[in-house]
């Protein structure tokens, strides 16, 4: 009966829990309708629309990047091909079929930010890095780990070498800078090249050294120069003592002119090579991009730590990378680290006035023309003759004037501009509340006086740009005194020029008794070079930089060379046409007193041409500061005179630029 009974009850309270679960369901399914008509009712907000544009195009990253490693490796050719024709042949490829073979040794110097960097003691923070490269590849630990990676990076702020417990070193072998980072080249396409008639890698030697030191102390940390010299020697010694044919680039040609001045001296200052190394085993040194006299874009960079680039970005962005952004304050912790680097001083323009031009004049003229078309020439000047400016001198903004504050002071002629002496300035109190800055900068010693006395000079030209820099940075400039000079001798016989910090500056030093060797400057031209710069103060806020490129500052056409507060002459877009080729076309032209034993000079010029289509890369007849590593026509002349010719064989000077008439504007004592 009991069981009957609980069966019975079983069955009822089914019967009872039906319309329970239907009532539920019917809840639920409100539920589900209630919360579509909510999502369909949603709008569609800019953060939607910001999240699937991220995820669109890290998709079509590695879509593309999926496709780029399984496709064949000849494709791109294809597709180039297909679209353009076909492809002229490497330089490589076609002097192998004229019959060039492997000659004299080759050694290429590397230039400022090129060569990598590897970490061999570091910080806790930077714990399995040990080997790795920490400049140079994917900068994988600089996304990771930016301030560590700063604290690395940087140098010494008192000694101008490693931290305590930090040790970065210089990769070693070609690979040290055959790429900058993955697809970018610096010197793999001219290698790849000079594999094609036979070079290898015991026929090459790739001098790398610690880009961010001062010259000489890769020698007493490192002794980088004493591990050059040996090489050469090896190489010259183990191919039937041919000489070697040297490849410096952008600053590494300022480096390499150190290690020639060092060779020479005896110990313990020198390498205690003798007076006729250089002749014993250099067949020619070909400079390319060479920055013999500085360039005025490192001025702007130790000042503010911009140039054109970074001016804009900021002005897109006012404030933005000035102010403690997720806890970075962005561009004070740049300017710490580049002026730890103590090798970057080696780029303040060098010989004053006499070479980049007072308050009312300049070698290149008043003002240029600076669109494509016109800075394009497609024919090569003779060079003996002055040929008229392809840029058009006129009046109006005067290059002299590296930094000016204010737009018309610019184009005032200096008679009408009034100035205030900040020399005579007694530096007052610092700035409000600079003890807490994160980062520490000379600027912070500064008070709001002194900012506003350099800002009422209103106009420095490369004479007082070294004052300036001396006023706003004294305890900086003084470690980089003792290690560089940017002036002109006067009597290059004078005791004082054997000292080591007149070694990397071409108007305060002779060039080697080696009258066979052979000296080459090569260059791109047609690209707007940043010259000269228009200034303002800032905002004063805590643990700022006073000083910023104004780029409302315009010219008043389209063709001005003043845009966005940079004014710009030709170049390769880094170097000017002035410091790349007033050396060989002027100063060490013939027998002079920089070059007593009449070493023979050569100019060649690349006219800069762009890419005709993206699939063209970064191009073949670029004229850009680095892209000119793969320029065809100038590996051409490289492998031509690795091979054995001489400046004669390819024609002498090959110049586009007005550079030859620029030069004897130049009241300089030879």
């Amino acid at each position: 009966m009991f069981l009957r009974r609980r069966k019975v009850m079983d069955s009822s309270k089914s019967q009872n829990s039906e319309p329970n679960i239907e009532k539920e369901d019917d809840k639920k399914n409100q539920c589900k309708s209630s919360q579509r008509d909510s999502y369909s009712s949603k709008k569609w907000s800019c953060w939607d629309s910001c999240c699937w544009f991220i995820g669109f195009l890290c998709s079509m990253w590695w879509f593309l990047l999926f496709l780029y490693n399984a496709m064949p490796a000849s494709f791109p050719q294809y597709v180039t091909e297909a679209i353009t024709g076909p492809l002229p042949d490497p330089p490589g490829v076609k002097l192998r079929k004229e019959g060039l073979t492997m000659n004299h040794p080759v050694v290429f110097v590397p230039g400022i930010v090129t060569g990598g960097l590897e970490l061999w003691e570091g910080r806790q923070c930077a714990e399995g890095l040990l080997g790795k490269r920490i400049w140079g590849g994917s900068f994988g630990e600089f996304y990771k780990r930016p301030l560590c990676w700063l604290e690395h990076i940087s140098l010494d702020n008192e000694t101008g070498l490693d931290p305590p417990g930090i040790r970065i070193r210089p990769v070693s072998g070609l690979v040290a800078a055959d790429y900058f980072a993955a697809g970018y080249f610096v010197w793999a396409v001219l290698i790849a090249n000079l594999a094609q008639i036979g070079y290898e890698e015991k026929t090459m030697y790739m001098a790398s050294y610690d880009w961010r030191l001062a010259f000489q102390n890769t020698e007493v940390r490192d002794q980088s120069l004493s591990r050059i010299k040996s090489n050469i020697e090896l190489m010259v010694a183990t191919n039937g003592g041919k000489k070697v044919v040297v490849l410096p680039h952008s600053m590494g040609v300022q480096y390499f002119l150190h290690f020639v001045k060092w060779v020479e001296a005896p110990p313990p200052m020198g390498g205690g090579g003798g007076s006729d190394w250089c002749a014993k085993h250099i067949k020619a040194v070909m400079n390319i991009a060479a920055p013999f006299l500085g360039a005025p874009k490192s001025v702007a960079l130790h000042f503010s730590i911009e140039a054109r680039d970074i001016a804009i970005a900021r002005a897109f962005a006012p404030g933005f990378l000035d102010k403690d952004v997720l806890g970075l304050q962005t561009f004070q912790h740049l300017m710490r680290m580049f002026r730890t680097w103590d090798a970057t001083r080696s780029m303040i323009p060098k010989g004053g006035d006499t070479i980049w031009g007072g308050l009312d004049w300049s070698p290149e003229g008043g003002s240029f023309n600076c669109s494509a078309k016109k800075l394009k020439n497609d024919s090569p000047r003779n060079t003996g003759q002055n040929a008229n400016s392809n840029l058009g001198d006129m009046k109006g903004v005067n290059s002299g004037r590296i930094i000016s504050f204010r737009k018309d002071v610019v184009e005032a002629h200096s008679s009408k501009i009034e100035r205030v002496d900040f020399r005579d300035v007694v530096k007052g109190d610092k700035l409000a509340n600079s003890s807490n800055c994160d980062v520490w900068l000379e600027y912070h010693e500064l008070g709001n006086g002194d900012i506003k006395a350099v800002a009422d000079y209103k106009v420095y030209t490369a004479g007082s740009i070294l004052d300036l820099l001396h006023f706003v940075a004294p305890k900086w400039m003084a470690r980089g005194d003792s290690h560089f000079s940017y002036g002109i001798a006067d009597n290059l016989d004078d005791p004082k020029y054997e000292h080591y910090k007149y070694w990397s500056n071409p108007l305060e030093t002779k060039l080697p008794n080696a009258p066979d060797l052979e000296i080459y400057s090569m260059y791109g031209v047609g690209i707007p070079t940043e010259r000269a710069y228009v200034y303002k103060l800032t905002t004063a806020t805590d643990c700022y930089i006073p000083f910023q490129i104004d780029t409302s500052a315009e010219g008043g056409s389209e063709d001005s060379c003043l845009k966005g507060g940079v004014f710009s002459v030709d170049g390769d877009e880094t170097v000017p046409v002035i410091s790349a080729g007033f050396m060989c076309a002027k100063g060490w032209r013939g027998k002079t007193r920089f070059n007593p034993s009449g070493i023979r000079t050569y100019i060649r010029e690349y006219n800069h041409a762009p890419p005709a289509n993206l699939l063209e890369g970064r191009g073949t007849q670029s004229g850009g500061h680095v892209d000119i590593l793969g320029n065809f026509a100038l590996i051409e002349d490289v492998i031509r005179v690795a091979a054995g010719a001489t400046g004669e064989d390819l024609g002498g000077d090959r110049v586009y630029s007005d550079i030859l008439k620029w030069s004897e504007r130049i009241n300089l004592h030879l």
